[in-house]
């Protein structure tokens, strides 16, 4: 592990100008990611949330090492942690058809807030590891879920039929090629198509089916106006 001279490590205006701007940096790294991908929390916010958590760690430090009496160094950063929990929430979304987006996103800023808190306190190999590894995770490691999610043999999908009997045909269609049926369930919200059926289906495909034959396949029926995988 790298060494930095003394005075990186205490509160001068050095190490609050290095700390805060490394904060803008790798916290705007992270951000760009998510921004370009069109995600609700982007750029500005992720600096924004990294830059906060390291002002207020560098504050504890700064009342741990100027004031008298029993000092916690770790009291605002936990604060900190907390707080950011309840701005993931609003970037958490569940859509009409139950599927849940803007969790990564969330996660990706409490990892922020954490990563100013490290930046904050000194602790600069850790936070540039962690950097690298956060913005790995974002950026490089959906191709591999998706990977693995394109071959798994659960498959979840939203679908909408224009009556009962289109229902029926489909969940027929289904059992038909030796689909295990987990859990099926009307849908609440109204269909685009009025007079419709929006209902989920989670199954357990045969080894040789893909979830594109399946799709394409539910998508040729009659009656079956939308076919989505959640």
């Amino acid at each position: 592990m790298f060494s930095l001279p003394d005075y990186f490590y205490h509160i001068n205006i050095v190490s609050v100008a290095v700390r805060l701007l490394m904060a803008v940096i790798l916290g705007g790294i992270i951000g760009l990611e998510r921004g370009a991908n069109r995600h609700p929390a982007g750029f500005r916010t992720h600096i924004l949330v990294c830059v906060g958590a390291a002002l207020a760690m560098m504050t504890n430090q700064y009342i741990t090492e100027h004031f008298a009496g029993t000092t916690d160094p770790a009291r605002l950063g936990a604060q900190v942690i907390t707080g950011v929990g309840f701005l993931g929430v609003g970037t958490i979304l569940v859509t009409g058809r139950h599927k849940i987006k803007g969790l990564t996103t969330a996660a990706g800023l409490w990892a922020s807030a954490c990563l100013g808190l490290a930046l904050g306190i000194g602790f600069y190999s850790g936070a540039f590891i962690a950097a690298l590894v956060i913005f790995i995770s974002l950026a490089l490691l959906p191709k591999v879920e998706n990977h693995f999610y394109r071959h798994s043999r659960l498959l979840d999908l939203y679908i909408e039929v224009d009556s009962i009997e289109h229902f029926k045909a489909v969940r027929r269609y289904i059992r038909s090629i030796d689909t295990a049926f987990i859990e099926t369930h009307i849908s609440h919200n109204p269909p685009v198509a009025k007079g419709g059926i929006a209902f989920h289906i989670t199954a357990r495909l045969p080894k040789k089916m893909t979830h594109a034959q399946v799709i394409d396949a539910l998508e040729q029926m009659e009656g079956v106006y939308l076919t989505e995988e959640l």
